[in-house]
């Protein structure tokens, strides 16, 4: 074997008789390289835009969001509940009542959903570090504020240098027969104090008030839509997950950050399986080289295999010094593939050299880029191992026919 080795890494290097063998060899490194180093920068880049669009919820979402199974609202004045909330592991409780309403300003209108929590939201989620105007203010001097979603205020063109207030209807639980149209809703009022930025869906749909404000306008006296849990720092999340499920029964779902956005999350890992699935199909065409290589190799060292089999060497010791030949041109362009591409990801989050186009629109100026290692050894691997189907077919046809035709 190790005869074999040395035989194939003297091929290698060694400049051939007919030198289209060595250009052949040497394109077909640097497309093994090219396809290593694109798969590497393609799902780091993936992956970047997953941990923004993750660390972009998380200053919305909660760790936990337990909601009913069936039904919208319920009430948190139970044993069970208060067993929650004293858990170690909870760090704040928050019950949340929201809803659908149409929101007014001036003789602007549009529908979003009203989302009524307490005045530790912020910290729970970290909301107040994605204010964009204004502060994040619910109450102050037994005055109530609102908090709106970029987009929200967009359309309603909020100015919050005027002192004018958002009016919110929403339909009457009770409505009584034969009441006008106008005395079928419950009308509100509340100033704005703050414009955040999060995310578009998020941006385009919320509006959060104190949840007093949020139980009179729908009707909700003691009770909630959901409870919003967050955890202490280095707790399991799932742990705790599963233990709060078993505490409240089927009635009660419990989802983590991700499964409330579950359909995104799903969307975003198919794209980048569908992208690593592109690129390998490129490698596998790029292989094709390494076959070509390999062939017109095996055809300049006919000789060779005849002094080689005449000192006594057999089928197997010839075939694995051309399968190491083309093996080892896969490997010279998965190393130098994995380095290069590891580099121009490492100089993309240092440098930012490739911009994101929108004239700084977005929340980040450059495409983000995370470096997952175990991405880097699933590419490596991939590329070794079609450069070994790739090496060892042409050996396996093409080398045991020569083989063959000296034994004779």
């Amino acid at each position: 074997m190790n005869l074999s080795f040395y035989i194939a890494k003297r091929y290698l290097f060694s400049k051939k008789r007919t030198n289209l063998i060595n250009i052949i060899s040497a394109i077909s490194a640097a497309g093994m390289a090219i396809g290593t180093m694109g798969l590497i920068i393609g799902l780091s880049c993936f992956n970047g835009f997953d941990t923004l669009i993750k660390s972009l919820f998380s200053t919305f979402d909660a760790d936990l969001k337990i909601t009913l199974v069936e039904g919208k609202s319920f009430s948190v004045d139970n044993q069970i509940f208060n067993e929650i909330r004293k858990e170690k592991d909870v760090l704040f409780f928050s019950e949340v009542v929201e809803d659908n309403a149409l929101l007014r300003y001036e003789n602007r209108q549009v529908l979003a959903t009203v989302k009524g929590v307490s005045d530790d939201y912020s910290k729970m989620t970290g909301l107040d570090s994605m204010i964009v105007d204004g502060k994040f203010k619910l109450n102050e001097d037994d005055k109530q504020f609102a908090v709106l979603g970029q987009v929200v205020a967009y359309f309603l063109s909020v100015g919050l240098n005027l002192m004018n207030p958002i009016d919110i209807y929403v339909p009457q639980k009770r409505r009584k027969s034969g009441s006008s149209i106008e005395g079928s809703f419950n009308q509100g009022f509340i100033y704005p104090s703050g414009v955040f930025s999060v995310q578009q869906e998020i941006d385009s749909r919320y509006i959060i008030v104190p949840i007093a404000f949020a139980r009179e306008l729908f009707e909700m006296a003691g009770k909630v839509n959901s409870v919003e849990l967050k955890l202490r720092n280095g707790a399991d999340a799932r742990q705790v997950q599963q233990m709060i499920t078993v505490k409240l029964g089927s009635g009660f779902v419990v989802k983590n950050r991700y499964q409330q956005h579950d359909y995104l999350y799903k969307t975003m890992q198919g794209e980048k399986y569908a992208v690593y699935l592109i690129l390998i199909l490129i490698l596998i065409i790029a292989s094709f080289n390494i076959v070509g290589s390999l062939t017109m190799l095996i055809i300049d060292k006919k000789e060779d295999i005849s002094i080689l089999q005449s000192m006594g060497a057999d089928k197997v010791l010839i075939r694995n010094i051309f399968l190491f030949e083309g093996w080892s041109v896969s490997l010279v362009g998965a190393v130098v593939g994995t380095i290069l591409g590891i580099a121009v990801c490492q100089a993309q989050i240092t440098f930012g050299l490739v911009k994101l186009q929108g004239g700084g629109s977005f929340i980040i100026d450059a495409y983000p880029i995370d470096i997952i290692p175990l991405d880097i050894l699933l590419i490596f691997c991939s590329v070794i191992l079609i450069g070994f189907l790739a090496a060892w077919l042409p050996v396996k046809y093409i080398s045991g026919k020569f083989l063959h035709d000296e034994v004779h």
